[in-house]
């Protein structure tokens, strides 16, 4: 699935083709995504011109006058800036045609992905009213972390995927996070000092700027709004590395079921 480094440099990449720009049509092939493609997007967009593209979480919001388009990748979705002759491949959902001749295209195998359409506040919409605080804002930061892992007994890995308590930290980039903090996954959250909190949110935010700087990780699927892959899996230092030599010690690395995640660490880097 495409966490928050890859949603963000899908948003940078689809942001210069689209702000400022009038559409001319919305085109939906199959309305079936995770939720029903709303009869009604098309009259709504069509004319309209994108003011800017945002983000919250791994939701890329698409902000016209009269409101907002709100799309989630789902597991397998990506977006990509095409021209308009472009023959649509299979699983591609929706275009968003621009009168300049380009369009964005939605690609979803699985059609986990969704969009929506909201006229109010997007922060208000039911996908967004209860997310927590961003990881890279300055809300999320060793204070606020320390004081929810108090009297936790929740694993720290488990706590920092948690969308509630701190947003688009997804299984690679919470496991190369514990890492560079030389924190056990399994360390109960209560159990970890402020200086050692304090060390994760710095790990967090460094991993995830980093991720972005270059677009993303990928594994299976991901592409950029290019059509490119994400570059961050050459610099992975535990995720997917079962038994290869840790990069600081060499000692192998190890993978275990944590809840129904995958969970990679070193045994001998990751003693905190």
């Amino acid at each position: 699935m495409p966490e928050l480094p890859e949603v963000e440099t899908t948003r940078r990449g689809i942001a210069r083709a689209l702000t400022g720009r009038r559409v001319d049509a919305f085109v939906v092939r199959e309305r079936r995504l995770r939720w029903p493609i709303a009869a009604e997007i098309e009259a709504k967009l069509c004319g309209t011109v994108v003011r800017g593209v945002g983000r919250r979480a791994k939701y890329i919001l698409l902000e016209f006058d009269a409101g907002t388009v709100i799309v989630h990748l789902g597991m397998s979705g990506s977006l990509r800036i095409l021209e308009v002759a472009a023959p649509p491949r299979p699983h591609d959902h929706w275009d968003l045609c621009l009168a300049d001749g380009a369009i964005l295209r939605f690609h979803d195998p699985r059609r986990f992905g969704s969009l929506h359409w909201t006229e109010s506040d997007p922060a208000l919409h039911p996908l967004l009213a209860r997310l927590a605080p961003e990881p890279l804002s300055d809300a999320f930061d060793g204070a606020y972390l320390h004081r929810a892992t108090r009297k936790r007994r929740v694993a720290i890995k488990h706590l920092i995927m948690n969308s509630q308590l701190v947003v688009g930290v997804g299984n690679i980039y919470a496991s190369e996070a514990l890492f560079r903090a030389g924190l056990s996954p399994h360390r109960a959250a209560g159990r970890l000092s402020r200086a050692q909190v304090d060390a994760l949110v710095q790990a967090i935010r460094d991993v995830l700027a980093e991720a972005i700087g270059i677009g993303g990780t990928t594994l299976r699927d991901y592409v950029n709004a290019a059509g490119l892959p994400g570059y961050f899996r050459q610099r992975l230092n535990v995720y997917e590395r079962t038994a290869e030599p840790c990069r600081r010690c060499g000692t192998p690395i190890k993978h275990r079921q944590q809840g129904q995640r995958s969970t990679y660490w070193c045994p001998r880097c990751q003693r905190g």
